[in-house]
């Protein structure tokens, strides 16, 4: 007689069906994060600077000369108009590689620093332009209904 074992590594959230069935996924800490707080608050309070990321690779000899310690970042494409990162001075096409004390390697890295608990908290966000290193600090809000 065999075991099979299996962890759970996502949550299916959408199929594209006429993609050959492509499906999307929560990662299983999101989903972990989310039914715990469901389940202890009743909801979810969301936060947001007001950016799109996607996560990018940086040349090594720019990470070795701007002393970061990753040379995966996220480069900022998109910026939501009056956001608090609009407003900090960010612009897109900005690489954001530290959030506070924590170095960012992926486009995920700001949300998971996004807690509720930082909702109106001040943060000091280091983003490479233009081959520099510029600090921002930005004022998290509550993300409202439709955002």
């Amino acid at each position: 007689m065999s075991i099979l074992l299996a962890e759970v590594i996502g949550v299916n959230s959408a199929t594209i069906l006429q993609a050959q069935g492509i499906c999307f996924a929560i990662g299983i800490n999101t989903a972990k994060f989310v039914a715990a707080k469901l389940i202890s608050e009743g909801r979810i309070r969301r936060n947001h600077l007001g950016i799109g990321c996607q996560t990018v690779d940086i040349l090594r000899g720019v990470a070795h000369c701007r002393h970061l310690k990753e040379d995966r970042e996220a480069l900022i494409f998109s910026l939501e108009p009056d956001s608090p990162a609009e407003r900090a001075g960010l612009r897109e096409g900005d690489v954001l590689v530290r959030a506070g004390e924590t170095s960012i390697t992926n486009s995920d890295d700001p949300n998971r620093l996004l807690t509720d608990k930082r909702i109106g908290v001040k943060i000091t966000l280091s983003v490479l332009r233009r081959n520099q290193i510029l600090t921002f600090t930005a004022i998290p809000e509550k993300r409202h209904k439709g955002k």
